[in-house]
């Protein structure tokens, strides 16, 4: 049945218009899933890593930073709607703060680098079928933001879900756009290619590329960084930061036995008797903060010489058709991440940076965070911590976790520089002016509990 599953998937891609790169990419993951590979990395085939180069060490000129900054384009994903937390709009149209929503940040970010660095600096987003008018929509109100016949955005690619039974496509006549799924965000790299901006951006003059998550505002240009990673002559860079106890879930980067490549190992990718050391900060003591830095040139090459298929490795993940019926037919959606790219490029190496460079926005308890003084807004569309630390949010989700129910409760944040910790269990609406200090936690006390305008919370 594998091979009629294969070729049901291919022509269903073809139809759709898929372009070739991804249907080979596809292609492979399917061979991979049939053979029974399932992503897994174990324990004991990897070494932690441990000693990476810190961003503080970086000796770089401002000529070299300048040069460097001046041949890169940024990159940002841009392809999710934020469904967690209640949205269903691109996530980056929602709001941060200051009347300012992630689009308006990355656009003023670009901009001042531009203009420090006299930089062409393209900003480029990848946009599935769900965000790209919308958001094309929103950043036409930065005219001057494309940069000569470049794009501003490009498609990442969609892939058919596969029965878990026998891995032909799944069909749902009740909603057939269910039918499909994205790739992960590995699907950047043959997204690039198939759409022609690779080749575009090279025509153009273009060498050095920067990703990032388009709801991580920490991921502002930065001409060091681009100076270090052009003079390393390293093919590809990874970002990293230290972890903490609170960094349990992001993948991390470790150093295979059988070669000594770095690697990226995910959640996805360990197994649940062994996920003790994926979480133990002291084991693996960086996290991967999905910011990387490669080179387009060895892209192009790569690309061609491997006939378009990197060979990153596969995430296998297991869901129902539908994700909101768990009594729907069982897929397979086969996915990679972006950056497990380290372990194709020989010479691929990481930088460990500031945790001022990773600054996401996955629920309401991080955008809590944005909104509070205990990050200012800058004129370059950056948000500059004011704390030495970090307070740590925990909002319930019965109350808290879609957007709209936060708003409603938390209409202005509250003042968090003088706390460490802030937990609220029920349903609480804060006025404003009020004040955390300390370790603070609001009980459950039944439904419509009151913090009044003004008040100390200690």
């Amino acid at each position: 049945m594998s091979k009629e599953g294969l070729a049901a998937a291919r022509a269903k891609m073809e139809e759709a218009g898929v372009s070739t790169p991804a249907i080979e990419v596809f292609t492979r993951f399917y061979e991979l899933l049939e053979s029974g590979e399932t992503g897994i990395i174990r324990e004991d085939s990897i070494e932690p890593l441990l000693d990476p180069p810190m961003l503080a060490d970086v000796d770089i000129t401002d000529l070299q930073a300048r040069e460097a900054i001046q041949k890169t384009v940024i990159i940002k994903l841009n392809g999710g709607l934020g469904t967690s937390m209640g949205l269903d709009k691109a996530k980056t149209l929602l709001e941060v703060r200051d009347g300012n929503n992630f689009l308006d940040l990355l656009a003023q970010q670009v901009l001042a680098a531009r203009e420090r660095y006299d930089a062409r600096l393209p900003l480029l987003l990848m946009n599935s079928f769900r965000t790209e008018a919308d958001t094309l929509d929103y950043l036409s109100k930065y005219p001057e933001l494309p940069v000569g016949d470049l794009p501003l955005s490009f498609m990442q690619n969609q892939e058919p879900k596969l029965r878990a039974d026998d891995l032909t496509p799944v069909e749902w006549p009740a909603d057939p756009t269910l039918e499909w799924c994205p790739p992960g965000h590995g699907d950047l790299y043959p997204a690039l290619e198939g759409s022609g901006v690779l080749d575009a951006l090279l025509e153009a003059g273009f060498r050095y590329a920067c990703v990032s998550n388009g709801d991580n505002l920490g991921a502002a240009p930065n001409a060091t960084i681009a100076g270090w990673f052009a003079q390393s002559g390293a093919p590809y860079a990874a970002e990293l930061c230290r972890r903490t106890i609170n960094d349990k879930k992001g993948g991390h980067l470790a150093v295979r036995k059988s070669d000594g490549q770095l690697i990226l190992r995910d959640t996805a990718q360990t197994a649940s008797e062994e996920m003790e050391f994926f979480t133990d900060e002291h084991r693996h003591p960086f996290f991967h903060t999905n910011n990387l830095w490669f080179d387009l040139q060895v892209l192009r090459e790569t690309l061609t010489e491997r006939g378009s298929v990197l060979g990153l490795p596969l995430i296998r993940n297991e869901k129902t058709v539908d994700p909101s019926d768990s009594s729907s037919t069982p897929v397979i959606q086969v996915e990679s991440a972006m950056g497990a790219a380290i372990e194709v490029f020989e010479g691929a190496t990481a930088i460990c940076v500031g945790r001022d460079r990773f600054l996401p926005v996955k629920t309401t308890n991080e955008l809590l965070l944005l909104r509070s003084d205990v990050y200012e807004l800058n004129d370059e569309g950056r948000l500059i911590a004011r704390t030495s630390s970090t307070p740590e949010i925990d909002l319930d989700s019965r109350y808290y976790k879609k957007v709209d129910k936060f708003e409603q409760r938390i209409p202005v944040a509250p003042s968090l520089r003088r706390a460490t910790s802030l937990k609220v269990t029920g349903d609480w609406t804060f006025g404003p002016g009020v004040k955390v200090v300390g370790d603070v936690t609001l009980p459950d006390e039944g439904e419509g509990q009151q913090v009044p305008a003004g008040t100390t919370l200690e």
